[in-house]
Parts: structure tokens; C-alpha cells; sequence
């Protein structure tokens, strides 16, 4: 269905995978794993004919389904259920049916009008016709998108409920006559648990090709059974041709191999070097104790180089500016997005120090929330009033905080430059991009580039640059994996801030540890209680 021929990938001079030759076919369903910058979303965009290789070419033979990770752009007045619809080409002809029913139900003995309604019934019939459309339906129910919400123009929608449609479109043209390869990056972000658990099932099901990047161990364990490794020690894909538990055995014995090796190349350095050491002084073995050197210095820089990839972001947020009591309130806040309303009537207040988890179904109006916040949007009624001191830091899901068009470095200055940081030059930004896995010349790599992790890296090391007291943090954990997130749940624990958080992650919550909770679209404000963990997937 896909086949890649000395498939080359390179992020600026950074060598990400070598030419090799890979293989997607009917009944695949691969998983594509690997640390976050390792290439896996850089390898899906060119499988998927978003971006060209650095070399080689692709051979594709079936219809591709593709899923970023970050919603795409497009015309966002058109309908949700449109776009869904769209994948089959139904979306135009139910809108032509609609429009010729109108127009006879004014002119019922127009003949003209007559034929062009059967011709387009007949199109309609070919194409699965009703039913095609209640399957649509179906999918985006199952998705967590009702028909209050389909029936909205994308413009109204969240990042979360854009992805969300585009997956069921993707899933939906994947239910026609022609099998399809899916090319799904984190298709989790933005569920919840039921539609993870559907989503699980429909993938198993999936006769045509998939390859799936995922942190989501529970859907990889029912889902793959290939793995595909992308190895950054070494700019190559090792290939298990197993299921995912089979996989992380031969991982596990792998990694002790690994550790059994860099251990001994660590015995032959001290060894060398010492023996060096020893002959030097004598001139007759000089030239013996300069090779001994050499080979010295080059074990000594493949294991530099396996260091540096094993490297994690060590993320601690800097001590909080001083502030009043109360540094964040709000007050009667609402918002509407044309007719629809998302909440109304929300109060709330912020102490110092406070840990707060908001909570709401999908589209209740989580994220929204977090924007009136941070004064990126306004509300239709109340106001946002800061209190002394305030300091905000906001981290948002779909990135925007960061300048694609701009490079790392220069998306680090924007930030420092806007809570006042004049004195964080150059030399100190790279220092904290450094703890962030950013260094040498990856700091002139525009955003845009970047993979889904690596921007949630970048986002989270823009906050570090102001001395923020409120952090409002949307689903900061999505995109990382297991070690990053670690370090991210750290690093919320040890704040001594205030901050407010939306997640689907358990993890991130008892991190937390919060004392309130905000009850979407309510308003509810409440004390936390360990009943309502339940509720954090489900929300």
C-alpha cells in the first residue's frame, strides 16, 4: 500500500533516519515509537505526502488517511458535519438535494428542476446515499461530536473538536468501498475514555494499513502488530515483526544489551587511557600511547553521542513573583459562539499558591475557559480582573503561544521580551533551551518544524522565562513521552505557584494534587474531592 525506497530523513544537519526501505501493507497496523524528536511525526508527514525526503521516493497504492497532530487550516466556515461528509464527496450533493427540494417544493411541475433532483438522488444512492450518511453520524457520535455540534461551522469550534472532526472524516472515508492506509499521529489527544475505547476497537478492525504514533500504551497493546523503532542513537528503524508486548520484551533485552555494551566501552576508555598514561613517558612508546589515545577519543565520543540522546528535559519551574492574596478573579464571565452557548455565569478566584483542575464533557468549554483567562479572547459578559502582582504563564494545547514562521530562539526572545526579562540575553536563553533538549544549531530551526513534542518542549521552556505566580496549563502532558511527562508532572508538583489545569491525564491531576475543582459548563466551583477521578478521562 506504501513502499519507501531508501527513504532518507533529515531535520537541517541533524541525520534522522539513514536510506532504508519500508514496507506498509494490507493488515499492517504498526506501531511507530521512538523518543520525542526522534523523526516519528517527520516520517508520517512524508509517508503521508505532506513533505518531500531528503532522499529517496514513496510508491503509494491506496488511499491515505492522515492525521497531524495539530488541527489543519482550511476553510473553516464550512459545517463540521460537511467537512465529515466531504471525504466521500457527499457534502455538496446534500447540500444541492436540500437546495433542489426547496426550489420544488415552489415549482412542482418544473421539469427540468424534476430531472436534476433525480440525477442527483441517483449520485446520492451511488455514493451509500443515506445510510453512507447515518454511518457519518455514527462515527462523530462515537467521537464525541453530537449533532449540535456538527451543525456548526469549524470556525466555532476548539482546536479539540477541529481534530476531532477531521479524524471522523478520515475514519469515514476509511469505511467505503476502497481499503485505506491510516497515518494517525496521537489520535487520542482530545478523547475521552469512551471514544478511546471505540476508537481502539474500530482500529483492530482495520483491514487496510495503519501506522499509529501513540503514548497511549493501552492502545498500542490492542491495536499493533508490528512495531516500527526509530532509534536516534543510531538514524535507523529496527522492525519487530511482533505484537506490542512481545515488542517491549525484545526491547527490554535490548536496552540491557545496550547498557552491558556502553559499560564495557567505559572499562576499554579507563583501560586505554590508563595504559596511555603509563607508556607516554618514554619515548619509545609514544607513538603506541598516541594510538592509544585516539582510540580513546573515539569510544569516547560514540558514547557522548548515546549520552546526548539519552538526555531528558530536566523542566523546574523558576520561583514565582511575589503577589497579593487573590492574584486572578473573574466575575460573571460567559461566552457564546453564534447561537450556541458555551457557559455562562462563571466565577472564580485564584488564591496564591492555589491548585485548581477544571473539569467538563468535551465542548463544555474547558479550553475556552483557559483563554478568557489569559486574555487571548474576550468574554461575551464579566470580566477578568487581575489582582497584585499577577503574573501569568499559559501553556495552550494547540501551541498557540508559539510563531511558526520564527525560530526557537527568536519565539524564546518574544517571550522574555513580554513579562519584562531584558535580562535574559541570548547566552541565558540557550542555557534554558539546553535543559530542553534545544541545543547548537537546532535554536534556528523555525517552530514550524518541529514534531508535536518537540513544540510542547518548546512551550513549556517559554514559561520558564517569565517568573509567572498563575499558570494556566491546557492538556500540557499530550504529546510527550514517558520521560518527558515524568519530568512535567515533577516539575507541577514542586510549583510553588498557582496553577489551573485542564487534562485528561490521571497522572498530571494527582501531580497536582488540587484543592479545587471548576464544574464546566456550570460554573460549579467546589472543593476536590478523589470521587471525581473518575471523571477526569471522561471529561
Amino acid at each position: 500500500m506504501i513502499t519507501a525506497h531508501d527513504l532518507e530523513l533529515r531535520a537541517g544537519a541533524r541525520i534522522l533516519l539513514e536510506p532504508t526501505t519500508l514496507r506498509v501493507q494490507a493488515g499492517d497496523r504498526i506501531g511507530l515509537v521512538g523518543r520525542n524528536g526522534a523523526g516519528k511525526t517527520t516520517s508520517l508527514r512524508v509517508l503521508a505526502g505532506e513533505t518531500l525526503p531528503h532522499g529517496g521516493r514513496l510508491e503509494v497504492t491506496s488511499p491515505v488517511g492522515y492525521l497531524p497532530q495539530d488541527p489543519r487550516d482550511g476553510d473553516l466556515a464550512v459545517l463540521a458535519r460537511d467537512r465529515v461528509l466531504s471525504a466521500r464527496g457527499l457534502d455538496t450533493l446534500v447540500t444541492d438535494i436540500a437546495k433542489a427540494q426547496v426550489a420544488l417544493a415552489e415549482r412542482p411541475d418544473d421539469d427540468a428542476l424534476l430531472r436534476r433532483y433525480g440525477s442527483l438522488e441517483e449520485r446520492f444512492t451511488a455514493l451509500g446515499g443515506y445510510a453512507a450518511e447515518s454511518e457519518a453520524a455514527r462515527i462523530c457520535a462515537n467521537l464525541g461530536l453530537p449533532d449540535r455540534v456538527l451543525a456548526q461551522p469549524l470556525s466555532t469550534l476548539s482546536g479539540g473538536q477541529r481534530r476531532r472532526v477531521e479524524l471522523a472524516r478520515i475514519l469515514f472515508a476509511d469505511s467505503g468501498a476502497e481499503p485505506t492506509t491510516l497515518l494517525l499521529d496521537e489520535p487520542t489527544n482530545h478523547l475521552d475514555a469512551d471514544s478511546i475505547t471505540w476508537l481502539r476497537d474500530f482500529l483492530k478492525q482495520h483491514t487496510g494499513g495503519l501506522i499509529l504514533i501513540s503514548h497511549d500504551v493501552e492502545l498500542l497493546d490492542a491495536v499493533v502488530n508490528k512495531v516500527w523503532y526509530l532509534d536516534a542513537n543510531r538514524s535507523a528503524v529496527d522492525a519487530y515483526n511482533v505484537d506490542w508486548k512481545t515488542y517491549l520484551k525484545q526491547r527490554e533485552a535490548d536496552e540491557k544489551r545496550r547498557v552491558r555494551e556502553r559499560a564495557n566501552a567505559e572499562r576499554k576508555i579507563e583501560t586505554l587511557t590508563r595504559q596511555a598514561d603509563k607508556m607516554r613517558a618514554k619515548a619509545t612508546k609514544a607513538r603506541a600511547a598516541h594510538q592509544m589515545d585516539r582510540r580513546a577519543a573515539a569510544l569516547s565520543a560514540g558514547l557522548a553521542e548515546v549520552r546526548q540522546h539519552d538526555k531528558v528535559a530536566r523542566l523546574r519551574f523558576p520561583a514565582p513573583a511575589a503577589c497579593g492574596k487573590t492574584p486572578l478573579t473573574a466575575e460573571g464571565l460567559s461566552k457564546s459562539y453564534g447561537s450556541l452557548e458555551v457557559f455562562a455565569g462563571v466565577d472564580l478566584a485564584i488564591d496564591r499558591g492555589a491548585r485548581v483542575v477544571v473539569l467538563g464533557l468535551n465542548g463544555a468549554g474547558k479550553t475556552t475557559l483557559l483563554r478568557l483567562l489569559s486574555g487571548l479572547e474576550p468574554p461575551d459578559t464579566g470580566a477578568v480582573v487581575p489582582g497584585h502582582g499577577l503574573r501569568l504563564g499559559y501553556y495552550a494545547q494547540e501551541h498557540e503561544t508559539l510563531d511558526h514562521d520564527r525560530t526557537i530562539l527568536e519565539n524564546m526572545r518574544t517571550s522574555a521580551s513580554s513579562v519584562g526579562r531584558a535580562d535574559l540575553n541570548d547566552t541565558e536563553l540557550r542555557k534554558i533551551l539546553g535543559a530542553f533538549l534545544f541545543s547548537g544549531d537546532d535554536v534556528d530551526k523555525p517552530a514550524g518544524v518541529l514534531s508535536g513534542g518537540e513544540k510542547t518542549r518548546l512551550a513549556l521552556a517559554m514559561l520558564v522565562t517569565g517568573a509567572a505566580n498563575v499558570l494556566l496549563l491546557d492538556e500540557p502532558t499530550n504529546n510527550l513521552d514517558p520521560v518527558s511527562r515524568e519530568q512535567v508532572l515533577d516539575a507541577l508538583h514542586t510549583f510553588a505557584g498557582a496553577i489551573v489545569l485542564v487534562t485528561h491525564d490521571e497522572g498530571a491531576v494527582e501531580a497536582l494534587a488540587p484543592e479545587k475543582v471548576i464544574m464546566l459548563p456550570d460554573g460549579v466551583e467546589d472543593q476536590w474531592s478523589a470521587e471525581l477521578t473518575d471523571l477526569i478521562t471522561l471529561a
